[in-house]
């Protein structure tokens, strides 16, 4: 049973590639919270870390992501255009076959142009202006600031965050995958989601990257090689049971 958990989390704690917030040994650790701010991310990496100058670091959507989203806009557009040429020059009757075609058409560039629309959105760390925002709507441009929802002083910036999570896997026919998650954490322990995706090498880069750029710290916790990470799961206080010999606590485990 004990090695059937520590697998479920990651081996042994030796093996783990990650740590617990006690350990930490900081009260802004101990009271932020400890699990993915969203409940899923993407499988593939999603955006790239990027220099505009010496002040200023930019998230910008990766040429992967671009790619993506231009697939389902462009097969949405050829559908429709398909569409329309079936109705006008074809001479077919306008039926459930042709109305689904359109609606097909409409949903991929209705897709399309939401995730690209999204994905491209500005994620920007500025220490000129001392800010940290994400979205299209400039702070400068904002009178009250506290009224937008990812920005943040650079001042207020504590430390990073980086958790990570088991997504889908649900059935046999879908396969799970390792989603990446960075967050801002707050001097209050407040989180602000800054990016998430499966990239995990150069998601750690980045991080890395970013906090030096911060001269902040990056905290880690999530799922290890070949572990799995339980959303509401207290790890803590599952391994305290363990070594108190509740061995019986988590009977079913996989």
């Amino acid at each position: 049973m004990l090695k059937k958990f520590l697998e479920m989390v990651g081996g042994t704690p030796d093996e783990r590639d990650t740590f617990y917030p006690s350990e930490l040994g900081d009260p802004v650790a101990m009271q932020t919270d400890w699990i993915p701010a969203k409940s899923s991310g993407a499988g593939f990496r999603t955006h790239k870390l990027v220099e505009s100058n010496s002040n200023r670091l930019e998230f910008r959507a990766s040429t992967g992501a671009m790619l993506f989203y231009l697939f389902f806009l462009v097969m949405g557009v050829l559908v429709l255009i398909g569409f329309f040429c079936i109705i006008s020059f074809g001479g077919a009757p306008v039926n459930w076959r042709t109305l689904c075609l359109m609606g097909a058409g409409l949903a991929f560039t209705t897709g399309g142009a939401c995730m690209l629309y999204f994905g491209t959105a500005p994620i920007v760390f500025d220490r000129r202006r001392g800010f940290f925002w994400k979205g299209r709507k400039n702070p400068d441009h904002v009178f009250d600031k506290g009224t937008l929802k990812h920005f943040a002083k650079l001042e207020k910036v504590y430390a990073l965050q980086i958790i990570s999570e088991l997504v889908g896997g649900q059935t046999k026919r879908h396969q799970s995958y390792t989603s990446y998650e960075l967050n801002l954490v707050l001097e209050d322990g407040k989180r602000i989601t800054v990016i998430d995706h499966g990239n995990k090498d150069r998601l750690r880069k980045d991080a890395d990257t970013l906090a030096a750029f911060l001269d902040k710290p990056v905290w880690k916790l999530g799922v290890p090689e070949g572990g799995i990470y339980r959303l509401g799961e207290d790890v803590d206080a599952v391994l305290a049971d363990i070594q108190a010999g509740d061995d019986d606590t988590y009977p079913d485990l996989p």
